[in-house]
């Protein structure tokens, strides 16, 4: 074979950033990625993009070197900005990450049925009128952030609430401990005022996690 036309060894790990982030728990794409991580950050900064690798939680993810708003920025990934019950949601999944991680953790994965997040998402999302609607607007959030990349369901249940899902811990890298503090900052003050309304927060814009929808 001329090897002109031989593909570079970390071309598969190159494809499947490119559709959204790697974890170890894919072990051989994971393996090859470790592999070969100094050559496939210097292939990928001529094209723009920055390879977020943290080893110790496993995971790995592409994010754009450049803003949209710059010249000749190159876009491999779209942007996808939150909305406010989305970015409320992200933050909560990310507090019951922290407590878990300085908690007796006998585990790596931090796993949660639906009722659970369904639970302490109610603490802190306002309840209108309606029960009914708000327990669905609490499951359509969920059923949103698994879509966007931070929730995994691992097991099917004939009870909905009884599905149970691995929150990734890629939603560190999302939601960063300024963030975090941020928000609990401002929710203390709401307490302190006598309020269940949530503070006002939007985490801003960045690069999607996934370009296109997982493969079934």
């Amino acid at each position: 074979m001329n090897d002109s036309h031989t593909l570079l060894p970390f071309v598969p790990v190159f494809i499947k950033l490119l559709k959204g982030p790697v974890e170890y728990v894919d072990k051989s794409i994971w393996e090859k990625l470790l592999q070969y991580k100094s050559e496939l950050v210097a292939f990928l900064l001529p094209l723009g993009l920055l390879l977020v690798l943290d080893e110790q939680d496993g995971y790995a993810f592409l994010k754009h070197t450049t803003t949209d708003e710059e010249e000749n920025a190159v876009s491999w990934i779209p942007r996808r900005a939150l909305t406010y019950e989305e970015s409320i949601m992200l933050v909560l999944l990310r507090e019951m990450m922290a407590e878990f991680e300085v908690g007796a953790a006998t585990t790596r994965e931090l796993i949660r049925k639906r009722r659970e997040i369904k639970e302490y998402a109610e603490l802190f999302f306002k309840e209108n009128a309606s029960r009914v609607k708000f327990l669905k607007e609490i499951d359509r959030l969920i059923d949103r952030t698994t879509e966007n990349g931070f929730l995994e369901q691992i097991a099917t249940h004939e009870i909905p609430d009884e599905q149970s899902f691995r929150i990734k811990k890629i939603i560190k890298a999302r939601v960063g401990s300024e963030e975090l503090d941020a928000f609990l900052e401002a929710l203390q003050g709401f307490k302190r005022m006598g309020t269940a309304a949530p503070p006002l927060i939007r985490l801003p814009a960045e690069d999607s996690l996934h370009s296109e929808p997982a493969a079934e």
